[in-house]
């Protein structure tokens, strides 16, 4: 369940439509886009320019940026920066196979503001906003006025990595399909239960198959690091100026560890702990979101009478929402139009709004309003996660993420294994066990073998790399902090502490980590070894 901060904008935003009409949903959303690289001028004038020689020195066109496609998420085109700077959009030509640097290309999707002083510009800093599969070039203008400061110096640069949004983005199953499959009971008890889970899973990869068969060996996290390796090129850097958040975290380190020659001023933030696989994976975010749970349902004791849900003590808090789910497991409730809160989509809701404590009114409303019947805004919260806009479409972001993760990770599990790891799973979150235990089983069928058990993030010889730990955070939980800068090597991997809540540090808008991050970006200095933000 890794995503990027975009959850928490996403999150507020679903929570406003909660009381609008939701349109019949469309089956469109995970088709070929017209305004995606085979259609758009933009990718045309880029391939123009590039012309048939070295990819490194092909030149981009860039061009006002369009409204999101679809597969990114949809809305409004990005709006300009305070200031009145514009964004700007491009594409850039990468080989499919890097075994085979004169074949068949991929289209990539790239956006940036330019820096406010361009007589002090050091280069273009790069986001990568996680998932794996969430599009930097809708999530950046959303987020760019946090990261504004940033701009004095450089070029804020972000794209869809390969399968992801307008990137030759993987198309699994249509609208209809996803509905039905987030409805569908992710913790089976029964082995009926258990058998239409494995069939809807090992379906969801041959519909991948089917649709999306040519790219799905290219688009693991060591193709897309090789891709950064080339966009730094194509802009002009003699280094990669890189920002990375949640899986963009495990991106930098697979960047730093194949070229840490190439390696500029980085920050790791929302950190993946590099040494676990993918069950151990799973099980710190169960113990993460667990930990976030109880923070939240402690809030709401020591807040008394001001906060709606009952219970006098944070297990009776908890209480309640554990019975809450065992009544949706019996009798889903009235969701949004004719859609139903399941206990699925309830428990995916829940996680939602633990990504942010700005989220925590949310979640407290909705637990409230659906243990009277209501589950509208907790199916509101679960659709941003899940990536369903208003209109019914969805994003690319579940096929994108199952897709990079079954290219990364060689681990599968059966029914029968995975029934085996539960209790350890139950014993590290009563709400969230089952929830995450199940969710070992997602590349269960997957037409790709995995690359690695766990990646290789060592980078001897690369310039220091911040890396920032929030103790409170749930998918990412703190421990990886720690176990990421000691993978990167001595004097590489730079450690720094942020005590808050919620997915990452620097969108928490603290001004200490703000400061220890913008003074290593903009100034080159390294924060003291063991600095803590509060």
């Amino acid at each position: 369940m890794r995503t990027s901060p975009a959850l928490r904008a996403a999150a507020l935003a679903a929570a406003v439509t909660v009381l609008l009409p939701i349109t019949a949903c469309s089956e469109s959303g995970n088709k070929d886009d017209p305004d995606g690289p085979q259609g758009s001028p933009l990718a045309a004038n880029a391939a123009e320019a590039s012309g048939s020689g070295d990819l490194a020195s092909q030149k981009l066109t860039w061009q006002p940026c369009p409204a999101p496609s679809p597969a990114q998420g949809s809305g409004k085109a990005p709006s300009p920066l305070p200031g009145g700077t514009p964004w700007e959009c491009s594409f850039m030509r990468a080989p499919l196979d890097y075994a085979k640097p004169k074949g068949e290309t991929v289209q990539l999707a790239l956006i940036r503001a330019r820096a406010k002083n361009q007589d002090k510009r050091i280069g273009s800093l790069i986001f990568n906003f996680g998932g794996p599969g969430a599009s930097g070039v809708a999530t950046l203008p959303a987020f760019g006025t946090d990261y504004d400061k940033l701009r004095a110096r450089y070029d804020l640069v972000s794209f869809d990595p390969r399968g992801v949004g307008r990137s030759d983005g993987v198309e699994c199953e249509t609208d209809k399909q996803l509905d039905a499959r987030f409805e569908t009971d992710s913790t089976p008890d029964t082995s009926a239960e258990v058998n239409a889970f494995v069939k809807n899973t090992k379906a969801f990869a041959q519909s991948c198959e089917k649709n999306s068969g040519r790219q799905l060996p290219y688009v693991g996290t060591t193709d897309a690091a090789r891709d950064m390796d080339l966009m730094r090129q194509v802009l002009g850097d003699k280094k990669l100026y890189y920002f990375g958040i949640s899986y963009g975290t495990q991106l930098g380190g697979v960047y730093a560890h194949l070229f840490p020659k190439n390696v500029g001023r980085s920050v790791l933030d929302a950190v993946v702990d590099p040494t676990l696989d993918s069950e151990q994976s799973s099980l710190g975010q169960a113990k993460g979101f667990q930990l976030a749970l109880n923070n939240f349902t402690q809030d709401c004791v020591d807040r008394g009478e001001a906060c709606k849900l009952p219970g006098s003590t944070s297990k009776e808090v908890e209480q309640g929402v554990a019975g809450l789910l065992a009544q949706l497991e019996k009798k889903p409730i009235q969701g949004l139009g004719s859609r139903q809160l399941t206990q699925t989509l309830a428990t995916t809701g829940i996680a939602a709004a633990l990504y942010s404590k700005q989220t925590w009114p949310l979640l407290e409303q909705g637990l409230d309003e659906a243990d009277g019947g209501n589950g509208a805004l907790l199916l509101a919260l679960a659709d941003s996660l899940n990536g369903r806009s208003d209109n019914g479409q969805y994003d690319n972001s579940m096929a994108a993420n199952t897709a990079i993760n079954c290219a990364d990770s060689k681990q599968r599990f059966t029914a029968d294994q995975t029934e085996v790891k539960l209790p350890e799973f139950r014993s590290a979150s009563k709400i969230f066990g089952d929830y995450l235990g199940w969710s070992l089983m997602a590349c269960t069928g997957w037409p790709v073998p995995g690359a690695w058990t766990t990646p290789d993030v060592s980078a001897p010889g690369a310039a220091p790399i911040l890396v920032v730990g929030n103790t409170g955070d749930p998918a990412t939980p703190y421990g990886g902090a720690k176990a990421m800068a000691d993978a990167l090597g001595k004097g590489v991997g730079m450690e720094m502490t942020y005590k808050g809540q919620g997915h990452g540090a620097y969108n928490s808008g603290n001004a200490c980590v703000q400061k220890a991050v913008g003074g290593y970006l903009l100034e080159g200095k390294v924060p003291a070894a063991g600095t803590v933000c509060k």
